[in-house]
């Protein structure tokens, strides 16, 4: 069953996913889904048309701004 959505916006995870934020028109419930994988998300939960915990969102660490082990 599908329902009425609402886009509220876009945002990419440190991963490098993109996550699409949508309301439903009905309940007024937020959703979240993976609009598209990032090519080196290693997180298997995050899968293209899946919804995801909007808690969860940003659990993925960015590998850009980790800084390295050894770094003082």
């Amino acid at each position: 069953m599908s329902s009425v959505v609402r886009l509220l916006g876009y945002t990419t995870l440190g991963c490098g996913c993109i996550i699409g934020r949508y309301r439903e028109v009905a309940t007024s419930r937020e959703v979240a889904y993976v609009e598209e994988k990032g090519h080196t998300c290693a997180v298997h939960a995050h899968r293209r048309n899946h919804t995801i915990a909007s808690d969860r969102q940003s659990a993925a660490p960015n590998p850009t701004t980790a800084a390295p082990a050894w770094s003082a």
